[in-house]
């Protein structure tokens, strides 16, 4: 079993010591924090967040409890950790050359995820960590937050195609490259049906319940519902 730590460097140079879960690029270190990960989605698929404990992770993982409870403390870090950890992939947003193509890809992603018996009790588990552990929320929060930023170049390619209108007024007012639309928000109203059946009313999502979440979302978009702009307007107007 491993005892791989990150030095001490306070008293190496007198500075801090390093924070849990601190990552060194490359090497021993991020094998060992994938280890980890591995061992803390597979306590969760198998235990769920009450049951994992630390000396499950050391077993699965190779990696000592000494070295675990040194660098991530408890069980919260090492959940956040994990979630840390999967943000830091390769995902791109899929690019099909139309906004409809790429929603329904992004909408058939989430339903493969949490359907497909191969991956999705982890994702499953981890998004219930997230309802036990204010630190896996907060990094969950934080991955999901990631995704949709990522999820812009989407919304301004399909700008620039012309599918959706641009409000260069809008695009001064907010600074954004996408022309005053809110990407995050058109991003999540695909999903947000999907999860709210996944985790809220435990109904089966499929293809026919992605694809309306498709048509609404586009509905929606070609509307004007994610123009920045023209929420301010009607803000207003009601206010008046």
């Amino acid at each position: 079993m491993s005892d791989e730590t990150v030095p001490d460097r306070g008293r190496e140079s007198g500075g801090t010591a390093p924070s849990p879960g601190t990552r060194r690029p490359g090497g021993r270190t991020a094998r060992t924090r994938a280890a980890v990960r591995d061992a803390v989605l597979a306590g969760l698929t198998e235990h769920g967040y009450p049951g994992l404990t630390v000396e499950y992770v050391a077993a699965h993982s190779g990696v000592h409890k000494t070295t675990l409870y040194r660098r991530w403390k408890d069980i919260e870090g090492l959940v956040a950790d994990a979630l840390d950890l999967a943000g830091e992939d390769s995902w791109v947003p899929p690019d099909t050359g139309s906004l409809e193509g790429d929603l329904r890809a992004l909408a058939q992603e989430v339903v493969v995820s949490f359907t497909d018996p191969a991956v999705a009790a982890s994702g499953s588990a981890m998004i219930a960590a997230a309802f036990q552990s204010e630190r896996a929320a907060d990094a969950l929060r934080d991955y999901y937050t990631e995704r949709f930023a990522r999820c812009e170049a989407l919304v301004e390619r399909a700008v620039r195609r012309g599918e959706l209108a641009a409000d260069p007024d809008a695009a001064a007012e907010a600074g954004a490259a996408h022309c005053g639309i809110d990407a995050g928000a058109l991003v999540r109203s695909v999903s947000a049906p999907l999860f709210f059946r996944l985790f809220i009313t435990r109904e089966p999502v499929d293809d026919t319940v992605a694809e309306q979440a498709v048509a609404a979302t586009l509905a929606a978009a070609h509307a004007g519902a994610f123009t920045v702009a023209g929420r301010a307007d009607a803000s207003s107007g009601a206010s008046s």
